[in-house]
């Protein structure tokens, strides 16, 4: 039998252990991290909703690093486990020829409300009447697949201003702004702390041909409040982050991105963390407008 060429590496979670196991994996893993969760349906015309529990998962090269990433990633999930309880990682060999298939066949079109389609970079386009978004999950969290990062997609569906530029805090993959950009917007900022997604979101934003409508860059509030960047407001900003990070964007001046009367959509919140996050956006003076819910996942919009 062929020497396996990756290990697979795998935890069962509820959705709020997902979340932040995710963000460990992305750290190690080659290629990705995968979130697969049940679907409910509740009628033919219903794409589905996620439900149940959530097998996360990513693979590492066995190189002759293995051992040592291995070990990195396993004191990185032990270190969060002290924070969250998490169930012990099951690691499983996989041979190279095994490999792509074993990793692409999980990433299939998404349709998102009426209009958009989620698409992984090597698929053609299978829905001409629907906007493309194309996006190599191999590079950043945010692949379209996880229900928060939906229900921002159909929010940008119905608040994006043709013509008006859009900000993404914590742009990750770049797929939100990417997304408004083709709905229509006419410049988008994209800021995150973390390198990695801001190549991901250049180049993202290369495979959809908005390359030169997208600036990105490090940073967050603060430096666009400084004028670090070329856009220092919108009509609608994005932030689908999580809820304790939100809450402290929110008191950094989140709402002050958001141009008079424009629009504030927050995501990564579970249902139980809600009405905090809505306190701390009312008490900078923001207007609740609606919030849309997919599993344990909330979104919400706030007026300026």
């Amino acid at each position: 039998m062929a020497e396996a060429r990756w290990l697979e590496v795998s935890l069962t979670l509820d959705n709020e252990q997902a979340e932040a196991v995710s963000e460990v994996l992305t750290r190690y893993v080659s290629n990705g991290v995968v979130v697969e969760s049940g679907v409910d349906f509740h009628d033919e015309d219903d794409p589905g909703h996620a439900s149940g529990p959530v097998r996360v998962y990513g693979y590492l090269l066995a190189d002759e690093n293995l051992e040592l990433n291995r070990q990195r990633l396993e004191e990185a999930l032990w270190h969060l486990g002290q924070i969250l309880p998490l169930p012990e990682p099951v690691f499983r060999p996989i041979q190279d020829e095994d490999w792509m298939t074993s990793w692409k066949k999980h990433y299939h079109p998404i349709p998102i409300g009426k209009r958009l389609l989620v698409l992984p970079a090597w698929i053609e386009q299978s829905d001409p009447e629907r906007v493309a978004v194309r996006i190599d999950p191999s590079m950043a969290f945010g692949t379209g697949t996880h229900p928060s990062t939906q229900l921002c997609l159909e929010f940008i569906e119905t608040y994006t201003q043709p013509g008006k530029p859009v900000i993404d805090v914590g742009c990750g993959s770049g797929i939100l702004a990417i997304a408004a950009l083709k709905l229509g917007a006419n410049n988008a900022l994209g800021v995150d702390i973390d390198p990695a997604s801001i190549l991901a979101t250049r180049e993202n934003a290369a495979a959809n041909q908005v390359g030169e409508t997208l600036e990105c860059g490090l940073g967050s509030i603060p430096e666009i409040l400084q004028g670090s960047f070329a856009i220092h407001n919108a009509p609608l900003v994005l932030a689908n982050i999580l809820a304790n990070v939100l809450i402290s964007l929110l008191e950094d001046g989140l709402g002050r991105l958001v141009s008079p009367g424009g629009t504030l959509v927050m995501a990564g919140i579970l249902s139980e963390q809600t009405q905090r996050v809505k306190s701390a956006a009312e008490k900078q003076g923001l207007t609740f407008l609606e919030s849309r819910e997919s599993g344990d996942w909330v979104a919400l919009a706030y007026r300026n």
